[in-house]
């Protein structure tokens, strides 16, 4: 199972009865040659002992968010922070209703809350807990964040006597889920001693000292794939249009520009060091012919009402053909986003692709930005990814944060080998 060595795998065991099956998962992972830490609530206790799992695992169990020999180092941090997968296999109806809830009472919850590492819940209660509403109800809050998701559960009969649905699955079963969730994610540190560029956010053209020529562009899903690569380990330029977002942690550099001229004038010495560049700015196509001082008035003088105006326009530069056309030997790798309304899946992969030939990329990022509750201004998004190897990939709808880490995963192997001087 190469997608779960040497990863750091935090284990969750709350309290039901199959919290004896954690002994057995807790042994399949460190076979498959994972890391792993456990992390058992009080409740969990009860049902099998923390020497069981500290035996099984090679390292000391975590139970206490209180714990002063962990606590010292804020241990639910470092945990949530070195975790590359958060398991939680038994998880009962209770802990799936804290989780929900964004609960952080006791160590479990505050790491599953503090994590940027996918979710792997692997459910086990009574069938009639189980087919509650509100659990489903959790259950679908958890998993509509995009970072968590289940396995399970299993039919047959339970514990408590009765027939149906709420077994935990086979121990096995979850170790495949973990190694395909793995799979699907670039490593930790996969960009370290890379260089990325990131472009985000609208332009704005100015018309007069007041008004300007904009877009609906939030900056939000650039913002994100910035935050995913320095969480990869990058050292990231992040070059952000007129938004008012904050930098992302691990950013290294911001630089704040207006204009599709200024982004220009920032983006063409920061990409001539760069191992990957990522135009994920709505960079307006067109800038009045000039700038008119002070504010244009609609009347002439008092009560005289203004005659009709015309704004000439003209083209600004194509910053992403232009850095295309400049590219020697696949540096950097270049991606871009083609931003279309009310396309069908064909015909949104159709231009994405003469986007991508036009524009000499290695990866367009195609989205209906008109879709409902996607798209510009929303935190979720979904994409198709065109690749100049001919393959595509459908992604989402998910939050942007999720999308971002997904499409870096998807860039990471693709980059040519080593870094740029």
């Amino acid at each position: 199972m190469p997608a779960l060595v040497g990863k750091s795998i935090v284990l969750g065991v709350t309290g039901g009865i199959s919290a004896y099956k954690s002994a057995e998962l807790t042994r399949l992972l460190r076979k498959a040659e994972a890391q792993v830490r456990v992390v058992m609530t009080r409740a969990a206790t009860e049902f099998i002992t923390p020497l069981t799992l500290q035996t099984l695992s090679g390292n000391r169990v975590a139970r206490e968010l209180f714990d002063l020999t962990e606590e010292a180092d804020i241990g639910h941090i470092r945990l949530a922070d070195e975790a590359d997968l958060v398991i939680v296999a038994p998880a009962t109806a209770d802990a799936i209703a804290r989780m929900a809830a964004g609960m952080a009472d006791d160590l479990l919850t505050a790491v599953v809350l503090a994590s940027r590492a996918p979710i792997l819940i692997a459910p086990a209660m009574n069938v009639n807990m189980w087919e509650h509403p509100l659990t489903q109800d959790n259950l679908r809050r958890l998993i509509t964040t995009g970072r968590i998701s289940t396995v399970g559960p299993d039919r047959g009969e339970l514990a408590c006597g009765w027939i149906g649905a709420g077994r935990l699955v086979d121990p096995a079963d979850v170790v495949a889920e973990a190694e395909a969730i793995l799979a699907r994610r670039a490593p930790r540190a996969a960009l370290r001693g890379r260089k990325v560029v990131v472009t985000a956010g609208p332009t704005f053209e100015a018309v007069d000292d007041v008004r300007f020529l904009g877009n609906r562009s939030s900056g939000k899903m650039g913002f994100a794939l910035a935050g995913a690569a320095a969480a990869l380990g990058a050292e990231v330029t992040l070059i952000a249009g007129p938004v008012s977002l904050p930098t992302p942690g691990g950013v290294a550099r911001r630089v704040e520009v207006e204009s599709a001229l200024e982004m220009q004038a920032a983006l063409e010495p920061a990409a001539a060091a760069a191992d990957a560049v990522v135009m994920a700015a709505a960079v307006a196509d067109f800038r009045p012919a000039s700038r008119q001082p002070g504010k244009l008035s609609r009347r002439n003088g008092p009560g005289a009402a203004a005659p009709p105006m015309t704004l000439p326009l003209v083209a600004n530069p194509d910053l992403l053909a232009g850095l295309g056309s400049k590219r020697s030997g696949g540096s950097p790798f270049l991606v871009g986003f083609a931003a279309e309304t009310g396309l069908a899946a064909d015909q949104l992969i159709a231009r994405a692709r003469a986007k991508l030939s036009e524009k000499k990329c290695d990866l367009v990022v195609a989205n209906d930005v008109g879709a409902p509750g996607l798209g510009f201004a929303s935190d979720h998004n979904a994409v198709v990814l065109v690749h100049a190897d001919g393959a595509t990939q459908s992604l989402g709808p998910k939050p942007k944060t999720v999308l971002a880490e997904e499409i870096w995963a998807a860039i990471v192997p693709r980059l040519p080998a080593g870094s740029r001087p």
